[in-house]
């Protein structure tokens, strides 16, 4: 039986806008909810940033992964709950494919991908536990979509803001947004200036 709610819109354009240049390892200085530490990006450089579209599949069935790509918008960030399963891929060339039809910012699984070398060159950005043989089937047994989902004791609400760049993931919830941007904006700006400063005094150094 599938559970499908609908999509949340919880973040302003300007609110968006704020988090484009902010690197995950500014927001850590800051806050340690809402960092997601285990998971990898399949490719680098990588910029992540778009609204949250959660699904559940219980381990071997991901067939609402396909709901849930129909009902996607451009933006989103598909993040993905396995529960529990790391061994079998519910992710691979051909889904990518329907993402990157639908705009999507991104995906996130808490498990496998597999078909690595195909998405390693597609330019969607996407962050995963591993790789595996193993794939998920379409059963059709059950799933949800737009429903609270955890990654690594994370909680990710449908319409959260997804942050990721080459250091890892962040999830941003509504209330939290606007007080983080202030202090990350703060420090970047802060650390830019030691940058420029460091730069002009020892050219050689980033040359």
């Amino acid at each position: 039986m599938f559970h499908i709610a609908p999509r949340q819109d919880t973040f302003t354009a300007q609110q968006r806008q704020r988090y484009r240049r902010l690197a995950t390892s500014t927001l850590g200085h800051f806050t340690d909810f809402g960092a997601i530490t285990s998971l990898s990006p399949i490719r680098r450089p990588i910029r992540l940033l778009g609204t949250a579209l959660t699904v559940r599949i219980p381990h071997v069935d991901g067939s609402i992964i396909r709901e849930a790509l129909k009902m996607a918008c451009p933006g989103d960030v598909l993040v993905i709950d396995v529960s529990g399963d790391h061994r079998r891929a519910c992710w691979g060339e051909f889904r990518a494919y329907a993402a990157l039809r639908k705009q999507l910012a991104g995906v996130v699984t808490s498990g496998a991908i597999t078909d690595r070398d195909a998405l390693s060159r597609l330019n969607l950005p996407t962050y995963a536990r591993t790789t595996s043989p193993l794939t998920t089937r379409a059963l059709e047994l059950e799933g949800e979509i737009n429903t609270p989902v955890a990654i690594d004791g994370v909680t990710i609400n449908p319409g959260d803001l997804v942050v990721g760049d080459d250091d890892g993931l962040f999830v941003i919830p509504p209330h939290r947004a606007d007080a983080l941007a202030d202090a990350a904006q703060t420090k970047q700006a802060q650390e830019e200036e030691k940058r420029n400063a460091l730069e002009a005094e020892f050219p050689e150094w980033f040359r």
